[in-house]
């Protein structure tokens, strides 16, 4: 095992919009740091901030070139500022959290152990969490279908206080908003995933950035992630599940208007008559899909497979 003290530790910390609490929690951050690991570099990711968070990273960086920035020039999302960040990183450990000063960065020694104890990615559990009901409902209800859909019994898959190791950043990709799902795709790329409580603490400053529609848009993440995940290597799976639900309706009206024919009674256009032939035409056409996706995910994964190979001479 290796003695803590020996990491490379990065830590990430995206940001929009934060001027007011940068200088505390680079404080924070540099004390508990400097007392737990010998080497270090933090790096802030300004999202298109509007205020002087820009600023004041420019003049903590005149102060510590242990502080890394990267700036974009728009809001781009978390995922984004993620993503370049994990490309950046040195960091043989890489903790995230957040610039609201609502994370502790006391949890990182903490966080470090859970991952000397085996795990590959660590992620926080805001057991009593500081937020307005309006939040804190619907984030109960996104986790609990995250965990059951996902398979991963933990219980706050959206903290953005987490601890990796730094392969995990380098093999998962983040874009959209799927930085909510970061556990799931760990584990898909077969990354030992656990959790650890930890506390939060009530914003001080500004306001949070995230209103009621992530969560709609959770939904859709969720959907994708689930196909990305489970059905990436045999898309026909999932299309045809999807298929014979419409074939199996679409065909069963279908069958009634004809044995009633059969059966002598006169046929005329009716709604249902209509619906059942859509349904049919609709089951063949998302067949047709997963078949396509079934030849493009086969060549696919010959080049995953050339790709380990290569690595492997």
């Amino acid at each position: 095992m290796t003695d803590r003290k020996d990491y490379f530790v990065t830590v990430i910390i995206p940001l929009y919009n934060e001027e007011e609490s940068l200088v505390e929690l680079y404080a924070r951050l540099s004390d508990v740091l400097t007392g737990s690991v010998r080497r270090h570099e933090l790096i802030f990711v300004d999202d298109g901030s509007t205020d002087g968070s820009l600023g004041t990273l420019r003049e903590l960086r005149t102060r510590d070139r242990r502080v890394k920035i990267i700036s974009f020039k728009r809001n781009f999302g978390k995922s984004a500022a993620l993503q370049e960040a994990f490309r950046a990183t040195r960091g043989d450990i890489v903790i995230t959290l957040d610039a609201d000063l609502q994370d502790d960065p006391k949890e990182i020694p903490g966080m470090i152990e859970k991952l000397d104890e085996g795990a590959d990615l660590v992620s926080g559990w805001k057991m009593n969490r500081k937020d307005p009901i309006t939040k804190t409902i619907p984030s109960k209800f996104f986790n609990f279908v995250t965990s059951i859909a996902s398979g991963i019994k933990i219980h706050d898959f959206h903290c953005g206080r987490k601890a990796y190791r730094g392969e995990v950043v380098k093999r998962i990709s983040v874009y959209g908003e799927l930085h909510r799902f970061i556990p799931v795709l760990a584990a898909w790329e077969g990354f030992r995933v656990t959790e650890k409580p930890v506390k939060h603490y009530e914003r001080q400053f500004g306001e949070s950035k995230f209103g009621v529609s992530r969560f709609f848009n959770g939904l859709f993440d969720l959907m994708t992630v689930m196909f990305i995940t489970r059905r990436a290597t045999s898309p026909l799976h999932f299309f045809g599940r999807v298929a014979l639900v419409f074939l199996a309706i679409g065909g069963g009206i279908s069958l009634y208007f004809l044995i009633i024919w059969l059966m002598g009674e006169g046929l005329r256009v009716r709604p249902l008559m209509v619906g059942g032939l859509i349904m049919v035409v609709i089951a063949i056409q998302i067949g047709s899909f997963g078949l396509l996706a079934e030849l493009f995910s086969s060549g696919r994964e010959r080049t995953f497979s050339l790709r380990e190979y290569e690595l492997d001479d």
